[in-house]
């Protein structure tokens, strides 16, 4: 067996409301075979990965996996939890991980939640590789594999100082998502977002950072506002800065000038000799170098968060203790297994790492690597106190000094820095501030917030929870309005249309649609953007006040969603479409899909669903959709609808046609919103599925408390061909007419065909056709349609036939087309631009051709060349039965 690919989906998905790996797998012979059915596998896999005993599976507790195997298990849930082992093995998941893929009918098919994305792609294949060595009873070791996903993981997740941002904002219900592998985070949606980067946000002043960068200009602005800072000279040379020692006085550190995370620091330098060489490891960091006068005391980190000290910590150098046993060299080995340890920032510590720094420090100590200290005995390895560097800390933030506290924060102020790491030498930080030998050191922009976080003693700090206050403070929303719009047909037409009334309240409003990105009605980006990609580039773009997104079923399969809770969901309708593609084999796969949108609404918002279509109105009773209290909305074309009447019996809220007038109902209250054939798109209220489509958008409005008369006036200014192009749109063009659409399944061309029958006495001829991926039993029915509604049609094919033999696809339609209507006027033209010319050139007075398109834009041009005319006055154009 082997994997074929492994797809990550971030956003909530068909298997899953979390991030999820996708594996699909060629299982070869193994296709359809249980774990049982392969002989002497499953004792050969525990035996291998035992702990795969532990895992809960479905049974909830440890040990629902191994009865499983025994069972009979497909190798695709197998792998699944081989990958889970991995990833618990490498300290990245729990043995209750949770399996997604529940489909039975499919086992190419390894699924799990995961928020290690990088490392579990990595570890997907292997998994697949271990379970192929197994049965082939080949050796196979993971061990080094497991190293190599600790290091993905290191170099790819986000570390404890972005964690502890992140996971105060999930506290706070405010989204998230990761933009880049260098751990820079979007906060909010729209209007109301903010990047993190650690300790790092978009507040951040870059003069303020790059003034922290250089310590002796941090020290200067400090002393001119009387902080006290320890007296300090820039040197260049040895000579200087053995100078600059004799005229500050011992003793003194030796700091990069522009150095950061502690690297090249060297403290408690009293002689000559110590100075220069402290010198040269500080030129490795630096041209310039700073010699600095110790103070005396402790050391303490104290963080400044919104002009406000939110955790303080007493900083210990990095040290071992000694147990009578070991040399120092083996004791900073032993240390530096502690899983607390890891490189960078993955862990709450670093390892402490051997260098020319270290070993100076232990010589001044009377030290060598290898000597062996008694037991208790503890060596400083080096003065420094940065974790980076191997130091410690315990938690002080209750034993700070008002004035110290004061101190800090005004010395944020000065620097100008939203979150800044003030470093103080105090004898005690819980006496008022010294008049002589005590201060601020240095102010440090991006400062390291494990140090608060983990502190080796005391009370852990929520500071990433201050970073999120101080972003949005008082509970300030991070997010925008959500209207999210799924379904069969007309889900673009409803987008347009609830975009549209929603620019009446001037406010900024972003959409997707199959046709494109629009900011404000305006396209910016062309092509199909239904999919989370395209939602993001809305949710993304901080001029945004209100998001309306266009879903489609290829996103929601393929990449999930691209937000985590709308506000409001709409469901237009799920009739057959898309049967055979992406494993889709009938209306409940889609009614699977499509139900991730109502189920992503968020507690106390607002689903819309179609009460004249039963799969979308089914949605209500879904599990997922019952768990969360929201308001259903129905909206149908007739009061008597089975589904409305009974919920309007219990208050709820509907819409619905009565005398041509489309009402809301909420329990007996009625408002009447806007006569049906006042809205253009609805062709004088001969478009049934226009109405649908505009009842639709009217329910979401309201939920987002747009007032009915606003709703009425943009959707009576709601054109088709500048507002809609086209879906529905209607042209004169010489003696005839040309109505331009997108229908491309069943019910599409039903509904086209419903509204020609309701004009006066046209002939109808129709331009079809369907991809060739599409079941057989579609395309019968489609053709059955097209038969009984249109007076001529001529049967046009997709260049790529999709699987198809040239002409398989026209052939089955306009065969279908015959047997259903025997003598039909129905002819193959597999061209779409060739069979609509020819349409126009032997068009008949008062003809409709209908043009079920699938190069528009070739087509408007022909239009455009044929002079049509864009009809707005439909009644007196074209005549309604």
């Amino acid at each position: 067996m082997k994997i074929e690919s492994v797809r990550i989906i971030n956003g909530a998905n068909v298997y899953s409301h979390q991030p999820v790996i996708v594996a699909r797998l060629d299982l070869e012979k193994l296709k359809g075979t249980e774990s049982r059915d392969a002989a002497d596998f499953n004792p050969r896999l525990l035996e291998r990965l035992p702990g795969l005993r532990k895992h809960f599976c479905d049974a909830g507790k440890p040990g629902g996996f191994v009865r499983r195997l025994h069972n009979g298990t497909h190798f695709n849930h197998v792998i699944e939890h081989i990958a889970i082992e991995l990833l618990a093995q490498a300290g990245l998941a729990p043995r209750d991980k949770k399996i997604c893929n529940k489909d039975e009918r499919d086992d190419s098919l390894a699924v799990i939640e995961t928020t290690a994305v990088e490392t579990t792609r990595y570890l997907m294949p292997l998994a697949a590789d271990f379970a192929d060595a197994i049965i082939k009873e080949k050796s196979f070791s993971f061990e080094e594999k497991i190293t190599e996903a600790k290091n993905i993981a290191s170099d790819t997740e986000l570390g404890p100082s972005g964690q502890a941002i992140v996971g105060a904002a999930e506290k706070r219900g405010i989204p998230w998502a990761r933009e880049n592998e260098y751990g820079l985070v979007q906060l909010g949606y729209g209007k109301n977002l903010h990047f993190v980067q650690s300790a790092v946000t978009d507040q951040t002043s870059r003069i303020a950072a790059g003034l922290a960068s250089d310590k002796d200009e941090t020290k200067r602005r400090l002393e001119k506002f009387s902080i006290p800072v320890p007296l300090s000279e820039v040197v260049l040379t040895e000579a200087e800065a053995v100078e600059a020692l004799k005229s500050i006085g011992a003793p003194v550190a030796v700091k990069p000038l522009d150095g950061r995370q502690g690297k090249g620091v060297s403290l408690n330098l009293s002689t000559a000799d110590e100075v220069i060489s402290a010198f040269r490891v500080a030129r490795e960091f630096s041209r310039k170098i700073l010699i600095e006068e110790l103070f005396e005391g402790k050391n303490y980190r104290v963080l400044i968060v919104g002009g406000k000290m939110v955790a303080a910590s007493e900083r210990l150098p990095c040290h071992i203790e000694g147990d009578g046993r070991h040399m120092i060299a083996e004791l900073i080995e032993i240390e530096n297994r502690n899983l607390m340890r890891a490189e960078g920032h993955e862990k709450p510590l670093t390892p402490i790492k051997i260098t020319s720094v270290l070993l100076a420090a232990l010589l001044k100590e009377g030290w060598i690597l290898e000597d062996v200290p008694e037991d208790g005995e503890q060596i400083t390895l080096r003065a420094g106190m940065n974790l980076l560097t191997g130091g410690t800390a315990k938690d002080v933030t209750d034993e700070v000094h008002k004035s110290v506290k004061t101190l800090c924060e005004r010395a944020a102020r000065i620097i100008n820095l939203d979150i800044c790491g003030v470093d103080l030498a105090l004898k005690d930080i819980s006496a008022p501030v010294p008049k002589k030998s005590g201060g601020i050191i240095t102010i440090n922009a991006a400062p390291d917030l494990r140090i608060h976080c983990f502190p080796a003693e005391g009370k852990p700090r929520d500071v990433g929870g201050a970073i999120v206050e101080m972003l949005y403070p008082n509970d300030a929303p991070s997010r925008i309005p959500i209207v999210a719009i799924t379904g069969t047909n007309g889900k673009t037409t409803v987008t347009r249309m609830i975009s549209h009334v929603l620019l009446e309240t001037k406010l900024n409003i972003g959409t997707t649609t199959t046709d494109g990105i629009l900011f404000n009605g305006e396209s910016i980006v062309f092509g199909d953007t239904t999919g989370p990609a395209s939602a993001r580039t809305i949710l993304g773009d901080k001029a945004v006040d209100i998001a309306v997104l266009e879903t489609a079923r290829g996103g929601i399969l393929k990449r999930g969603l691209g937000w985590d809770w709308a506000d409001v969901g709409v469901v237009t309708n799920i009739t057959e479409d898309h049967i055979g593609q992406d494993g889709i084999e009938s209306v409940k796969d889609l009614v699977n899909i499509k139900s991730l949108v109502a189920e992503r609404v968020r507690e106390n918002g607002t689903l819309v669903l179609n009460a004249d279509d039963p799969e979308s109105a089914g949605i209500v009773n879904r599990p997922a959709v019952i768990q969360t209290n929201r308001k259903i909305v129905y909206f149908a074309l007739s009061e008597e609808n089975f589904i409305v009447k009974p919920h309007l019996k219990k208050g709820e809220t509907a819409y619905f046609v009565r005398d041509n007038w489309i009402y809301e109902a909420s329990g007996e209250a009625l408002t009447r919103i806007v006569e049906t054939t006042a809205i253009p798109v609805t062709m004088n209220g001969t478009a049934d599925f226009q109405i649908q489509n505009a009842m639709a958008a009217i329910a979401a409005s309201r939920a987002l408390h747009l007032s009915p008369e606003k709703i009425a006036d943009a959707l009576g200014k709601f054109q088709g061909d500048k507002h809609n192009p086209g879906r529905n749109n209607l042209y004169k063009v010489g003696a005839g007419y040309v109505l331009v659409d997108y229908g491309h399944n069943t019910d599409g061309f039903a509904a086209v065909c419903r509204m020609a029958r309701r004009w006066t006495g046209k002939t109808v001829t129709a331009i079809i056709g369907l991809p060739g991926d599409r079941d057989n039993r579609i395309i019968e029915e489609a053709a059955q349609v097209a038969a009984r509604g249109f007076n001529r049609v001529i049967v046009t094919e997709e260049v790529n036939p999709r699987g198809r033999a040239r002409g398989g696809m026209a052939g089955l339609l306009c065969g279908a087309i015959k047997r259903e209507k025997p003598g039909a006027n129905c002819e193959i033209i597999f061209d779409e631009i060739e069979a609509f010319s020819k349409a126009l050139a032997q068009m008949r007075k008062d003809e409709v051709i209908v043009i079920f398109y699938r190069q528009r834009d070739l087509i408007l041009e022909i239009l455009t060349r044929n002079r049509a005319v864009s009809v707005s006055s439909f009644e007196e154009t074209i005549g309604v039965n």
